[in-house]
């Protein structure tokens, strides 16, 4: 799935803007803190997804390992904002940007299914993360991706957590 995202990356370099096309405008319009993520490994581009949220009145944000085995925080972060390493290593908004709780979160997406199951990169944040934000209140979650990306089921374990929405590049769906 890896290579498959990498290849489809190398061909469909403006998906990203594609799919933030496609996005109801209804979606766009009621978000307050939208938290994206920077792309790595030939992910989806989700910066044009980002400014159409931002350019409604959201506030866009980034999420941070704060350490290996917690749940990630989510900062304010805009383009040209001061980045800096996280615990893993990947660049996050400085700790000098206080944590937000996001209503709507963009999530990468190594591989996904019609049911809202999602193969992430295998570190568990997103779960760990997700788990903890929904039993305080509601979070809108969309999985972004190519539509190359999706496959028939997803293996799913009972801690995994499911997305409510897929974005591509050829549309939108809400999972049921």
């Amino acid at each position: 799935m890896r290579r498959r995202r990498a290849l489809l990356s190398h061909e469909q370099p403006s998906a990203g803007e594609e799919a933030a096309g496609l996005a109801p405008q209804s979606l766009i319009t009621h978000a307050r803190i939208v938290a994206g993520y920077r792309p790595v490994g030939g992910e989806i581009d989700p910066w044009p997804l980002l400014r159409r949220f931002e350019a409604a009145g959201a506030r866009p944000a980034l999420p941070v390992v704060t350490a290996v085995d917690a749940p990630l925080a989510f900062r304010p972060w805009r383009e040209g904002d001061d980045l800096a390493a996280d615990a893993r290593g990947l660049l996050a908004p400085t700790e000098l940007s206080a944590a937000v709780r996001p209503d709507v979160i963009i999530a990468p997406i190594l591989a996904f299914d019609r049911r809202g199951g999602r193969l992430g990169q295998g570190g568990g944040y997103f779960d760990r993360t997700l788990t903890i934000l929904r039993a305080a209140g509601p979070v809108l979650v969309i999985g972004l991706a190519f539509a190359g990306q999706e496959i028939e089921a997803v293996p799913v374990e009972p801690h995994d957590q499911r997305l409510d929405a897929i974005l591509t590049e050829r549309g939108y769906f809400e999972v049921a």
